[in-house]
């Protein structure tokens, strides 16, 4: 399936939840029912509920709670890849504190919209919101302490870029800390194939074997990967609804195999770091190299 046909019904998916914030609406993690949240149901506690802006949680479409997976600490900076209405950043800010930052990319200018004036309603001042895409992170290397994210990375056409991109303005020593929805065992070519289940966080799901692969090729280590929630065929048949799919015939091929998993990683430290190798500048050890 082409990556450009994905990026557009990606975008087009959630421009029109943005939009639509206040309305029943479906997303991946959304049933749209009225009085529903589906999977992104009790995500937060009630004191993080209450700590950002009603519309920042409306629009919060996740699988997890990446900013309680991430343990925070005051003065880090962190990244959060896809982050919608900006409950994620919103709430990482308050964790890191006026001497941390609070990163949010996002590539849709509805959602941008929403999540700046999320922030001005939050008043937070250590959160800047940032146009792009998660292949391509419009910041250095080696910028950010942390990187989270919440059912985002299955959204991608090239995970391996997004992986590859994560390490590179992770700092060493840096941490990935996301929720996402991974597989386990074989999917119906007929799901994977379908466009729409792109858009609705099914149809790119990694394999949890393969998620852990690629996340190593990319570099990282002390890789782990924690089912949260395993969807049964109720859940299927939620997520199948509407999407031009035979949901009697699918759902109980798909039962069991899709879920939630907190999904973490490290980006090593440097060799001499970690290993007390001979100094390779004047500022590393007591006295300059001969």
């Amino acid at each position: 399936m082409p990556e450009a046909d994905i990026k557009e019904a990606v975008r087009n998916r959630y421009a029109e939840i943005a939009r639509n914030v206040c309305a029943p609406i479906s997303s991946c993690c959304y049933d749209g029912e009225a009085g529903s949240r589906g999977i992104s149901a009790n995500l937060y506690a009630d004191h993080e509920a209450g700590a950002v802006p009603e519309k920042a949680m409306l629009a919060s479409l996740g699988c997890g709670n990446p900013t309680a997976l991430a343990d925070l600490k005051e003065g880090e900076t962190v990244l959060d890849l896809g982050s919608g209405g900006g409950i994620d950043v919103l709430l990482s800010a308050r964790r890191v504190g006026p001497s941390g930052k609070a990163y949010g990319l996002d590539m849709t200018d509805d959602m941008l919209a929403l999540a700046r004036e999320n922030q001005r309603k939050a008043g937070a001042e250590n959160v800047e919101f940032l146009k792009g895409e998660i292949e391509n992170i419009p910041l250095p290397d080696n910028a950010v302490d942390v990187i989270i994210s919440n059912c985002v990375i299955n959204l991608s056409a090239d995970k391996d870029r997004v992986l590859r991109e994560a390490f590179r303005v992770l700092k060493p020593g840096g941490r990935l800390a996301v929720s996402d929805v991974v597989t386990r065992g074989d999917v119906p070519e007929q799901v994977r194939r379908d466009i729409l289940l792109w858009a609705g966080c099914i149809a790119g799901a990694l394999e949890e074997n393969d998620y852990r692969m690629r996340l190593a090729a990319a570099g990282f280590e002390a890789i782990g990967l924690e089912p949260t929630r395993v969807y049964n065929i109720e859940d299927a048949r939620e997520f199948l609804t509407g999407k031009n799919i035979d949901v009697d015939a699918i759902a109980p091929q798909v039962e069991d195999k899709f879920m939630s998993a907190f999904v973490r990683a490290r980006k090593p430290l440097p060799a001499d770091a970690t290993k007390g190798e001979a100094c390779c500048a004047p500022t590393c050890c007591s006295g300059s190299k001969q």
